[in-house]
């Protein structure tokens, strides 16, 4: 699957004599709804007694068994599900701060939601709403080039490094904007961010979007790319300025107002209470973290590189998820913020990482990275993987699952359990006998594996000590866990 590359107009679409969108279902597996594209498949028609024109005409000719990987889903993937049909969209409907959203999917304030075209072409797509590129009176002129990412093995963003500023356009410009969009898709939410430069100017500007049709306001204190001090992350690090700040923007509004908090601190807390001591209803989370990027070692220059000059900027993409997590449950959990919508972003890709922090308490969440990556087509596997996902779990509501793992969630490790081991047990049959997990175990974990005359591992129960290194860096998937506690005084738990 890694060889397909997603194409825009794939040539397989053309090929395919059934009409079944084959770029449609091979998205689907690569964004982890293996369930949605099998119920589509299984809703038209098989492809069993087709001779694969789809393949033909791939841009990568046989690299891509897409005839194959049909026929996995619905021969294996489709059986085993509990649904028989795609379920209906209105299970993801909820709301923020009382507005209502068709699902909780918004495109998050950047680049990918900057102008009516790219908002109307995102609606369209079906997404719930967009927080439009931060909105100010600064004369913002951008650096080129200004992006730099770290790919993984399959050629896709790990992280992403960005030093772009706020919006280039006027307020009026952008007023127009929110009119039209207003006009034209009037269920649609409109989170306008905002960037003052003082309390006046947050005052107003938060005024000035209300009555040009926003739904909700937007606090920037989080950008890491400003020039001028005292403005994003310099704020949100100062909780006295973050209510300061807050409490000016509530003067021009009766609109529900969201904090955006920066995560380069070390609690976000303190600057969550103040925005609510401010009067923000609800906060945002997180925004990139100040970063330095890829260092070309022959002009010892970092990326991107302008002009022989780089400068530290935000990292965002997959490689972040785990703390914005960290964040998000640190929010949820905090007594004093009870009651405040958390809109979560940071690494979202797939619906299982939008719901990943769904089920540490945000209420909606915020994508801009994979859109700038994979586009705003990525919101049909977002909305049916998570439907698909509440109804096989009996839910009858997004907001079910709201906050379900935070009681799982602790801050330290004192109160872990410590008394047991859970061993590695291995498929010797799934094995290829690369060695990978003994390398891993005696050169990083304690000496407890080795390869037999087989080339096959055996465990030393007496040095393993459960710490599932092997589970990890095993390439074959044929390490894991045996599922049983095994207390140290030798029974099972």
């Amino acid at each position: 699957m890694l060889n397909c590359v997603l194409c825009n107009d794939a040539p397989c679409d053309k090929a395919c004599p059934l009409k079944l969108e084959p770029s449609r279902q091979l998205r689907s597996i690569w964004f982890a709804n293996d369930g949605g594209a099998a119920l589509r498949l299984a809703a038209e028609c098989s492809c069993a007694e087709c001779l694969a024109p789809c393949e033909d005409a791939c841009l990568r000719s046989g690299l891509v068994p897409i005839k194959k990987l049909f026929s996995r889903l619905t021969m294996e993937v489709f059986p085993k599900l509990p649904l028989e049909r795609m379920p209906e969209e209105n299970i993801l409907c909820t709301e923020l701060c009382g507005v209502p959203l068709e699902n909780p999917f918004l495109l998050s304030s950047s680049v990918v939601a900057s102008n009516y075209d790219m908002c109307a072409r995102a609606f369209e797509a079906g997404w719930a709403g967009a927080a439009f590129k931060t909105i100010c009176t600064l004369d913002i002129h951008e650096a080129s080039p200004r992006f730099s990412a770290i790919k993984g093995a399959g050629g896709t963003f790990m992280g992403f490094k960005n030093i772009e500023q706020l919006s280039d356009h006027s307020v009026p410009e952008n007023m127009e904007v929110f009119r039209r969009l207003k006009k034209e898709y009037p269920t649609k939410f409109i989170l306008a961010s905002i960037m003052g430069q003082n309390e006046k100017e947050w005052e107003e500007l938060s005024r000035t979007c209300e009555e040009n049709g926003a739904d909700a306001i937007e606090l920037n204190f989080s950008c890491p790319n400003m020039m001028e001090g005292g403005l994003g992350s310099d704020i949100g690090q100062v909780p006295d300025l973050v209510e300061r700040f807050t409490a000016a923007a509530r003067k021009g509004t009766k609109l529900p107002i969201l904090a955006k908090l920066t995560p380069n601190v070390a609690e976000m807390s303190p600057a969550a209470e103040a925005a609510k001591r401010g009067g923000a209803d609800g906060l945002a989370a997180i925004n990139t973290i100040k970063s330095v990027m890829e260092i070309d070692l022959d002009t010892y220059v970092s990326s991107p590189n302008v002009h022989g000059k780089s400068a530290v900027g935000g990292y965002s993409g997959r490689a972040v998820k785990p703390i914005a997590l960290r964040f998000i449950a640190e929010l949820a959990q905090n007594p004093k913020l009870s009651g405040m919508h958390i809109s979560g972003m940071g690494g979202i890709e797939t619906w299982r990482d939008a719901l990943e922090f769904m089920l540490l308490g945000a209420g909606s969440v915020q994508v801009t990275t994979s859109v700038m990556q994979y586009g705003y087509r990525i919101i049909e596997d977002l909305k049916s993987g998570l439907a698909c996902f509440l109804t096989e779990k009996g839910c009858q509501h997004v907001e079910d699952i709201r906050g379900r793992a935070l009681a799982n969630v602790s801050y330290t490790t004192d109160s872990l359990e410590r008394d047991s081991i859970v061993y590695p047990k291995f498929d010797r049959k799934k094995c290829m006998g690369c060695g990978r997990c003994e390398i891993s175990c005696a050169d990083g974990g304690h000496q407890a594996i080795h390869l037999n005359a087989m080339r096959k591992p055996v465990l030393d129960g007496k040095r393993c000590v459960g710490c599932h290194l092997c589970v990890l860096v095993c390439p074959e998937g044929a390490i894991w866990g045996t599922g049983k506690r095994i207390k140290l005084d030798g029974g099972i738990k």
